[in-house]
């Protein structure tokens, strides 16, 4: 469910309506006049090349000594 504020109250209470379309997803702001507006937070721009670790359970050490030894084959 989608909370809602008076524009009242979003003015009062900015860091709380902030707070929870943070954890909702969003929050919607009506005006007297009946308008209503959405406040959401914006996406993260993601790289490409952010992508998730793998636990190899190897030091530093190994790794680089892998990439040299598979370097020296070819």
């Amino acid at each position: 469910m989608t909370t809602v504020f008076t524009y009242s109250e979003a003015r009062q209470k900015l860091a709380t309506v902030l707070g929870q379309s943070k954890t909702e997803g969003e929050v919607r702001i009506k005006r007297k006049d009946g308008q209503e507006f959405v406040i959401k937070p914006a996406e993260k721009p993601e790289s490409p090349l952010d992508i998730e670790g793998i636990d190899l359970e190897m030091s530093a050490r190994e790794i680089v000594g892998f990439v040299r030894e598979m370097r020296e084959r070819r």
